[in-house]
């Protein structure tokens, strides 16, 4: 059998392998190669679906904030670099009802970082944002950094950066396994073989396919997106309307404003069940889902048609507490970035730095990689647990 030869391979070129190969693709000496089983910037991965949330003033807890400040660097690095706007900065407006748990984490976070921010009570709310239909009793919290990715066009401009830089990209390209040997990792596609010095696995949803060791850690929950027409779209436009997180009651919502100039997203997810493999999710809501969805976003938004004009299904892996993986193999050669738990694409720029610096021969703690993070320290965590959450952005 011929192997074709490399230093680094990345298999997957989305949210995470699109940005492990610009960062590889700068490095002096450093023979990159990435493989993609779809085409170049598709429809089939978690990152697509015209924008995602960007927030500083994360529910979370500050584990994220660094990840989150670093990633914003890199977000302007790469809106330079390629020059292509990217990074909306319209500010991220999260309004739930005071005392809510997930609004009092992050009005922590932002007091505990120093966050610029403004709080609102419910008086100021209706009255700077009309678009809301605000009850009695919420609060907002405006994140000032926060705002709106467009994940199409970050990972466009990754990938074209790094074939700029030289990089070897082939996609309509499925891998079918991954072995590791002494002398490096053979790579077998569906286009050929290769040996490379070490891998990253960043296949998102399909991590399991080619890492059996993640079937005990990694469940695919479903991602709904909608997007609704505002009678009055001039409202929704991103110079009056910020991307935002909305919950009322056991209604959560979460959004971005209109992009396109006459629709808006906004989106709240079915009560689908957790899956095993992509194979088994469901490819677009049903009817039912959809009017219900439409009914409520007609009771939070104003002078909202509630038929969707448009709506599609994306998937995400999720790890039990929603720490993503950032592992190494017990040679070092093989890195496996995966597990953003439908929060990740914010800061995909670092996870793409850190699996750059750990195939590159940087250990974790050189790279500064969270020991949470390490899949034993995840499977540690699940054996006394056993327990999922979900959500999303």
């Amino acid at each position: 059998m011929d192997l074709q030869q490399t230093d680094v391979l990345v298999i997957g070129a989305g949210s995470v392998g699109s940005m492990a190969l610009w960062q590889l693709s700068k490095r002096d000496g450093v023979d990159v190669v990435g493989i993609e089983q779809y085409g170049r910037v598709h429809a089939h991965g978690s990152y697509a679906g015209e924008s995602r949330v960007f927030r500083t003033a994360v529910h979370e807890g500050g584990t994220y904030v660094p990840m989150i400040r670093r990633s914003r660097e890199l977000w302007r690095e790469l809106e330079r670099e390629s020059g292509r706007a990217i990074y909306s900065e319209v500010g991220a407006l999260s309004i739930a009802p005071e005392g809510f748990p997930d609004f009092e984490t992050a009005l922590g976070t932002v007091r505990d970082f120093d966050l610029e921010h403004r709080l609102l009570d419910t008086a100021e709310l209706r009255a700077e944002f009309p678009q809301h239909r605000v009850h009695d009793g919420d609060v907002g919290l405006l994140d000032a950094h926060g705002g709106g990715l467009r994940p199409e066009v970050a990972v466009m401009s990754a990938l074209d950066l790094a074939e700029a830089n030289g990089a070897r990209l082939f996609f309509n390209t499925a891998v079918i396994d991954v072995e590791e040997r002494a002398n490096g990792v053979v790579v077998r596609t569906t286009q050929g073989s290769w040996l490379a010095r070490t891998v990253i696995v960043a296949s998102g949803s399909w991590s399991t396919r080619l890492s059996p060791d993640l079937h005990r850690l990694l469940r695919l929950q479903v991602l709904g997106l909608t997007w609704f027409m505002p009678r009055r779209p001039e409202l929704f436009a991103p110079d009056r309307f910020p991307v935002f997180l909305r919950d009322a009651g056991a209604v959560h919502f979460f959004g971005a404003p209109s992009f396109d100039g006459y629709a808006f997203k906004a989106c709240t997810n079915p009560e689908w069940p957790v899956f095993r493999d992509v194979s088994e999710v469901p490819r677009a809501h049903t009817r039912e889902e959809l009017i219900r969805i439409g009914q409520r976003a007609a009771e939070l938004f104003v002078d909202v048609n509630p038929e969707p004009v448009r709506e599609s299904v994306h998937h995400c892996a999720y790890t039990p507490d929603r720490l993503p993986v950032v592992d190494t193999s017990a040679s070092g050669r093989v890195v496996t970035v995966t597990g953003l738990s439908g929060h990740g694409f914010k800061f995909s720029p670092r996870l793409g730095e850190w699996a750059s610096a750990l195939a590159t021969g940087a250990t974790p703690d050189e790279a500064g990689v969270d020991p949470r993070f390490a899949l034993p320290a995840h499977l540690e965590r699940l054996a006394v647990t056993g327990a999922y959450t979900g959500g999303g952005h």
